[in-house]
């Protein structure tokens, strides 16, 4: 099929930004653009053959810059939180930004990957687009020179592939993520209270008011955690509850009971649209939107506010590279960094 490139607009230095809009056989699209390897939209046929678009976003580059809810982006070198903004590989402390009360979120709000111009490579054969990023040696602390790629895929059964590859030249934490918010109703729906959520994890990982986890491993059963089975989002979301509190709602990871396999499924049973999340990491963090600013302008004239999409990032469980019982996402020289989540879309 053919990758439409068009002008996304121009970096703060004067360079072209371009957005590539990759189509399948059932008019499905998926848009991403080289500014911050960022999904700005992906178009979804509804129960009645309707597209909808159902991440949120903008229509241009500029907002992108600003975008303190990270919609749609690429996150690196390290997703989701570490504590004290600070880690040791070999006895040797690696500080990076304190931008979250004293901890790092996301690596750096001005300096991460999602605001850096990727080097776009468009397949048409493959009906993918493959983004580009060398991270230099000691960028927002992290040591080693890093080269990233990004890989999105869109197949003739509705399934977005994201491929993450990773090499550095030293030891280096590396622990990337999408940061798309959907809402399967469309983007301009409203809130996602109503989306019907399972998540196949035995276990999640609770936190303490910072959003840092305390290192427990817990059960779900029994508490509003517990999406073993569908639940709707807000069916719960309000319960008096300590976890719940310390986030303003969800924003927690999941201990997925079979990497490899379906971590979580979402329903909107209105549009009749299911999505399903596979990935071969550990970890999937449900964040409800709680904190998405309220009048918000996105794309399409849309007025975004609190709730009005939810985020399933695929990753290593946050601060693990501080817990000694989680998977500790640092790879050594050489070692590649490789690892492929997939968003599956179909009808009800």
């Amino acid at each position: 099929m053919e990758i439409v490139k068009k002008a996304f607009g121009t970096t703060r230095d004067n360079k072209d930004i371009s957005s590539y809009t990759l189509q399948n056989e059932n008019g499905m699209t998926v848009t991403v653009t080289d500014l911050g390897a960022i999904i700005t939209s992906i178009n979804v046929p509804d129960k009645n053959g309707e597209l909808r678009d159902v991440v949120l976003g903008y229509d241009k580059a500029e907002p992108y810059y600003v975008n303190k809810e990270f919609f749609g982006t690429t996150i690196g070198r390290s997703a989701n939180r570490v504590q004290g903004a600070s880690f040791e590989i070999d006895g040797v402390k690696i500080q990076i930004p304190v931008n979250e009360n004293d901890n790092n979120l996301h690596s750096d709000m001005e300096n991460g990957f999602h605001k850096k111009l990727w080097t776009a490579a468009p397949d048409e054969a493959r009906n993918s687009v493959s983004m580009s990023y060398t991270s230099p040696d000691g960028e927002n602390g992290f040591p080693g020179n890093l080269d990233m790629h990004v890989t999105f895929t869109l197949s003739d059964k509705n399934e977005l592939f994201i491929h993450y590859e990773g090499l550095s030249d030293k030891k280096t934490l590396i622990n990337c993520t999408n940061h798309s918010y959907f809402n399967l109703a469309g983007h301009k729906s409203g809130n996602i209270l109503d989306h019907y959520l399972k998540i196949n994890a035995q276990c999640y990982t609770p936190v303490l008011s910072d959003s840092i986890p305390t290192g427990e491993i817990a059960k779900v059963e029994g508490t509003p955690f517990d999406f073993r089975e569908f639940h709707k989002v807000g069916e719960r979301i309000e319960e008096d509850n300590e976890q719940l509190h310390n986030t303003g709602g969800y924003d927690h990871n999941f201990v997925i009971d079979e990497p490899g396999s379906v971590a979580a499924v979402v329903e909107e049973r209105n549009a009749g649209i299911r999505m399903e999340v596979v990935t071969d990491l550990p970890g999937i963090q449900f964040y409800a939107g709680n904190f998405i600013g309220e009048g918000l302008k996105g794309k399409d004239g849309a007025v975004y506010g609190k709730r009005d999409g939810l985020c399933l990032e695929t990753q290593f469980f946050p601060n693990s590279v501080n817990q000694a019982g989680f998977k500790r996402p640092v790879f050594g020289a050489g070692e590649r960094y490789d690892t492929t989540t997939i968003y599956r879309f179909s009808n009800i």
